[in-house]
């Protein structure tokens, strides 16, 4: 990785209207970049990169396979594909179920564990089972951040319940905070021309 911040964010039942409230508070110069898996029907049409650009001041499209991993755009998971990262870039797979979806939470964020380590963020919003808490549990391992939407503002608390069961220490926040959350982590992060050795990085 190239030091960019990876975000993954997952979300089922209910989840369009948290992302919608995430999206809307994301600075437009928020130097991270954005991928969303929404549990949707293999053969629905892939509308949710529309309906949240209108409401984004980031760039939000559809991911291709093969597509560069860029600050300040927000890549959304096709239908009936996992959506992972590789090398810094995104990849598609129609690799059988690991879990009861496709695309499943818990690639993503396996996938930005390895790739990122603490360079990796994951956010599990509404949704009911289970998805995205192992994943989840994965990105601390590694040294990364967990959010959770409240379960108590979430039409379905059922992912948020599952993914603090993992990550009781995640910060538990409402989706329409959670761009300022971003935000901060993002300012506060060390870069990577920060000495390490020399001091220049604070804790």
């Amino acid at each position: 990785m190239d030091g960019t911040g990876l975000v993954g964010v997952g979300a089922s039942a209910g989840g369009v209207e948290a992302l919608l409230e995430l999206v809307e508070g994301l600075a437009a110069d928020l130097p991270l970049a954005l991928l969303v898996v929404l549990h949707q029907a293999p053969t629905a049409p892939t509308v949710l990169p529309d309906i949240l650009d209108r409401r984004c001041a980031l760039d939000v499209v559809a991911a291709r396979d093969g597509d560069p991993l860029r600050a300040g755009r927000v890549l959304v998971a096709p239908p009936d594909r996992h959506l992972h990262v590789d090398d810094g870039h995104v990849r598609l797979s129609p690799d059988p179920r690991g879990s009861p979806h496709r695309p499943s939470v818990d690639v993503l964020f396996h996938s930005l564990a390895v790739a990122a380590g603490p360079l990796a963020t994951g956010v599990v919003l509404s949704g009911m089972l289970d998805d995205g808490a192992v994943g989840l549990a994965e990105i601390v391992d590694h040294g990364g951040t967990a959010l959770v939407q409240d379960p108590d503002d979430a039409l379905h608390p059922g992912m948020p319940r599952a993914a603090l069961g993992r990550v009781p220490d995640a910060l538990v926040v409402r989706p329409a905070m959670i761009g300022a959350a971003l935000a901060e982590m993002a300012a506060t992060a060390p870069r990577p021309e920060d000495d390490v050795d020399g001091g220049s990085r604070t804790r």
